[in-house]
């Protein structure tokens, strides 16, 4: 019954050009080289979508800020750092750096001869992209005169299938992160390179806590927005359909019950021990049906267990769940004022905010 199904499909799609006499085999390559032109169909329209986002940017923030997209390196893809190697063992070459984009926003009317604080804004997504919906936030960072760098990781979509499919969740993606905040740094003098710090919130927040893991000393401070934090529970609340993004051959590859400890290597929950003195400050909204708030607990209470200093809220069922925060509403505003007071400490940016009204007013223009 499946292959007539079929066969009928194929009739339609072909006006009726397939013969009788057409093999099973036959009818299930031609649906295979259908689903194949589907999916690059996709990701063409993604690259699209991205074109016309790109162009929304100057529209939105091009009143206040300098907009620029650059093209640099990451880590090569996979595990091994060189291609081959000769008969004692030694490498004999390394493998290409991989190539990653990432926007620019530098506030207008900048004294050039003056040092100013960098901010790292990684987008989030298990395949995603930095777009305008990040407007207002951009805004209201660039009031304050925080250059900001919004790196597209590896994995981010808008560019294409190689793209895509070169995602390295929790893994290289943030090696592509911390390249960005280096190449600024060495780029521009008038950051200052002890006044960097890192935000981000869902897969964004994730990348954030394993920067400030890895290379803590590189910032002053952190913000990680309901983060995702612990994919072995995440895996258990989560749908077949989203379980099976991470096992597929050009992304983890495996199941959490297949590989348990890949997962957990991953995971920030399970890496708590390693934050330094970085203050970081941790949110997150009981009423999230994206990042379940179970997974923030279960940061919060290893960072507790591993006796870290930093600070945390969870807040109750406020409206917009998981984008609570970054929402047009003012209960958002005031906690993003918040966050900034708290990076601001760190990274004493030249004109921060006194009050809501002030941030209102950067970011939406009265």
């Amino acid at each position: 019954m499946k292959h007539t199904l079929l066969a009928c499909l194929l009739f339609c799609l072909f006006g009726g050009s397939l013969s009788a006499q057409v093999s099973n085999e036959e009818l299930l390559e031609e649906i295979k080289s259908l689903r194949s032109q589907v999916s690059n169909m996709r990701h063409q329209f993604d690259q699209v979508d991205k074109a016309i986002d790109d162009v929304v940017w100057y529209n939105k923030v091009g009143d206040i800020a300098f907009i620029d997209k650059v093209r640099l390196t990451g880590p090569p893809l996979g595990d091994q750092k060189f291609k081959a190697t000769n008969g004692n063992g030694n490498p004999l070459y390394y493998q290409n750096p991989y190539r990653i984009q990432t926007y620019l926003f530098i506030p207008k009317g900048i004294d050039p001869d003056k040092k100013y604080p960098l901010m790292v804004l990684p987008h989030g997504g298990v395949h995603s992209n930095f777009n305008t919906f990040y407007a207002h936030i951009i805004r209201e960072l660039v009031a304050q005169q925080y250059i900001v760098v919004a790196p597209e990781y590896r994995g981010s979509t808008g560019y294409g299938r190689g793209y895509y499919q070169a995602i390295d969740y929790g893994g290289l993606e943030v090696e592509d992160v911390k390249a960005c905040r280096d190449y600024m740094i060495e780029s521009y003098d008038m950051i200052d390179e002890d006044r960097v710090g890192i935000m981000g919130w869902s897969h964004g927040g994730l990348i954030t806590l394993m920067n400030l893991f890895d290379y803590g000393d590189d910032y002053q401070v952190g913000y990680a927005g309901v983060p995702v934090s612990d994919l072995i529970a995440r895996m258990g609340y989560k749908t077949q359909g989203y379980r099976e993004l991470y096992s597929v051959d050009y992304h983890i590859g495996k199941t959490a019950y297949q590989d348990t400890e890949e997962y957990k290597r991953r995971s920030p929950a399970w890496q708590a021990d390693r934050l330094d003195d970085t203050p970081l400050l941790i949110h997150t909204n009981t009423n999230d049906s994206d990042v379940g708030v179970l997974e923030v607990e279960h940061l919060i209470k290893s960072l507790k267990a591993a006796n870290k200093e930093f600070e945390y809220q969870i807040y109750e069922d406020i409206p917009g769940g998981h984008t609570f925060d970054r929402m047009d509403t003012n209960f958002a505003r005031e906690v993003r004022l918040k966050v900034y007071r708290f990076l601001g400490k760190e990274l004493n940016p030249p004109q921060p905010f006194s009050n809501v009204q002030d941030l209102k007013k950067a970011g939406y223009g009265y």
